[in-house]
């Protein structure tokens, strides 16, 4: 199994699927590679896709220490793509993943060859922060009432009933991975340097051509933060799917991989269609 080194030496797992022009797809808070199975598929059969682990989670090492922000993030993944020979790369990143892909954009633009930000926000205290009704929900006493509302917040209720799980995007094991659980420490860790992402000054730092994606139903982040991420970035394009929750990209594939993967090849993008009803 191939693993990366950190600056501090955590071990990083990562792996690579298919071949072409390499993309860094990146994962949502306390989520591994796992996150992109639904629909890795269909961006392997035109790139080399390069899925990683963040510390704490999956098949990574999890420091108890404090090494875990969206900068720390982004520095986590420029290690993963030096052990697997890539200089620069296209970068796909998701909720917590976009905001790590920010700071990589950002920081170190010769990595970075076309940008998609996906269902994510510039952060505090620029960014819409999700609504009390949201953290209270995901803060139940009651662990499967949590697990449930977290579903609702990722996909439309008619979604979530025919797919009947396992969610790839939920924070869990999948059965059989053979991954442990993601302990307390981490999470709380990963949550705090979700929290403090604060990334307003850098996006117009921001030189790769750029597509912002969100579901029109995003309460889990909201999104009237995609608009903020488009106008702050040179050049953006942005992309709304229409009816899409959290997981736009996994229930509406149909409507959000050809948008991502005619931007990756710098083609004209398809307008997103009206899903049917979920």
């Amino acid at each position: 199994m191939p693993f990366a080194r950190a600056q501090d030496g955590t071990a990083l797992y990562y792996d690579t699927v298919g071949a072409g022009p390499p993309l860094l797809l990146l994962s949502g808070q306390s989520n591994d590679h796992h996150w992109w199975d639904p629909v890795r598929a269909d961006f392997a059969a035109a790139f080399r896709t390069v899925a990683m682990d963040w510390r704490g989670t999956g098949l990574s090492e999890r420091p108890d220490t404090d090494t875990y922000s969206t900068p720390g993030f982004a520095r986590d993944a420029l290690a993963v793509l030096a052990d697997a020979g890539i200089e620069s790369a296209h970068v796909y990143g998701t909720s917590m993943g976009g905001r790590v892909a920010q700071w990589l954009a950002a920081d170190h633009p010769g990595r970075v060859r076309r940008l998609v930000l996906g269902c994510t926000s510039p952060g505090s205290p620029h960014g819409i922060e999700r609504g009390p009704e949201v953290r209270r929900a995901l803060v139940q006493p009651d662990p499967a009432a949590a697990r449930q509302a977290l579903i609702e917040l990722m996909y439309t209720p008619g979604y979530a009933a025919r797919h009947g799980g396992p969610f790839t995007t939920l924070g869990e094991p999948l059965p059989g991975s053979g991954t442990p659980p993601m302990p307390g420490y981490a999470r709380r860790r990963h949550l705090r340097a979700s929290a403090l992402h604060d990334a307003w000054d850098a996006l117009p730092r921001i030189a790769a051509p750029t597509l912002v994606l969100h579901g029109t139903e995003d309460t889990f982040n909201p999104t009237a933060n995609a608009p903020l991420l488009a106008g702050r970035i040179p050049g953006a394009q942005l992309r709304l799917v229409p009816g899409a929750r959290h997981a736009y990209f996994e229930e509406f594939a149909d409507v959000a991989t050809p948008l991502a993967l005619a931007f990756l090849q710098d083609r004209p993008l398809p307008d997103p269609q009206a899903p049917a009803a979920g």
